[in-house]
């Protein structure tokens, strides 16, 4: 784990030296190609400047721009003054033009780093609209499961002796599913706080898709085993990066929506390679999306299916999560009608180059 974590934290400073480093010498071949045409060579310093300032809105910090500040003025001194490949700091006002383009340079790359700064700041401050927003869609949907839970447990306790057997296990199983019901939501809140926060990175590990699909059709079934569930994974091993329990939790919430609000008897989970990405694909033969919903499906407050018979279920979470998950995974995800009735929920995460060395250190953890 330790080993891992190390190489996570080198890779970035790693990357943006190599950004720096390659820019800067495209910057020189791209001057000595231009030189060709025009000896003069008076267009060298802009070239350069270019160059700073798409390394400071590639690179994190002030350090790889302000670097390359004084990498690309020494440039210009040593490799496109005359003398050629010489240094020479005789040249009639070149100490003026020395300072005038390292100063250009710095203050585009900090104003660049600057502009970084505040887009952070804005996706932060949105993160916490997100907050807010949940906090304020889910705090009474919290107290109406609590509420029926305490209803049903006092009427167990102050009326055990004359409740009937049927009836007391009517009243224990309205607090089991009411129970499990808090448990999803408490999950789902956690993790679509999780997503938000900039501080937390998934922990990606190459699973078997047609395995992630196992687990979850086991889960499903075990809670719903009246609806049919179907499966299809590809031929070929498809080994895809993902943190496996959230990418569970997407498939779990999209087939519990169709089950709560889709009417469906039937769901097809599907997993599938599409080029570069693994292509997942929740189908049910329920009542369908409505079309007015289609637009904002994913936002709070929109459960994704044109009935229901729980309407105190019908906040949306579950899909607001999903895209979370989807979106911090790299992926997409999107929803339609199916041809033959019912609706698709389809996600795509990205084959990225994760080793299975890479890994088999985050298991020894």
């Amino acid at each position: 784990m330790r080993r891992s974590r190390s190489k996570q934290a080198v890779r970035p400073i790693l990357r943006d030296w190599l950004i720096t480093a390659g820019l800067l010498s495209l910057g020189i071949l791209l001057s000595w190609l231009l030189m060709l045409v025009d000896p003069s060579g008076g267009f060298v310093s802009m070239i350069f400047v270019l160059m700073v300032a798409i390394i400071a809105r590639l690179t994190r910090g002030f350090l790889c721009g302000v670097t390359a500040s004084f990498i690309s003025v020494i440039c210009v001194n040593y490799i496109f003054t005359y003398p050629y490949w010489e240094f020479n700091f005789t040249i009639s006002g070149y100490p003026l033009t020395f300072l005038t383009m390292l100063s250009v340079s710095v203050i585009v790359s900090t104003l660049t780093t600057q502009i970084k700064r505040q887009e952070q700041l804005r996706a932060e401050s949105e993160r916490e609209a997100m907050r807010a927003n949940l906090l304020r869609a889910v705090s009474h949907d919290l107290r109406t499961p609590l509420t029926s839970i305490m209803g049903s447990a006092s009427a167990i306790l102050e009326n055990d002796d004359v409740l009937t057997p049927q009836q007391r296990m009517s009243l224990l199983r309205n607090v089991r599913s009411e129970a499990q019901w808090l448990i999803r939501m408490v999950e789902n809140l956690l993790s679509i706080t999780r997503m938000g926060d900039p501080a937390v990175r998934l922990t990606k590990d190459l699973e078997a898709a047609e395995e992630v699909l196992a687990s979850v059709a086991a889960k499903f079934q075990q809670r719903f085993p009246d609806i049919h569930l179907s499966l299809t994974a590809p031929d070929d091993p498809l080994f895809v990066p993902m943190d496996a329990i959230l990418i569970e939790q997407v498939l779990m919430n999209l087939m519990e929506n169709a089950a709560y609000h889709g009417g469906c008897t039937r769901i097809c989970l599907d997993a599938a390679r599409q080029g570069d990405d693994a292509v997942f694909t929740v189908r049910d033969n329920g009542s369908g999306i409505a079309p007015e919903l289609l637009p904002n499906l994913f936002s709070l407050g929109v459960h994704g299916h044109a009935h229901t018979s729980d309407n105190r279920r019908n906040m949306g979470i579950g899909l607001s999560v999903c895209r979370s998950i989807v979106t911090a995974h790299g992926g997409s995800m999107s929803a339609a009608n199916a041809a033959g009735g019912g609706a698709e929920f389809r996600f795509t995460l990205p084959l990225e180059n994760l080793s299975l060395e890479d890994c088999a250190y985050e298991d020894q953890g």
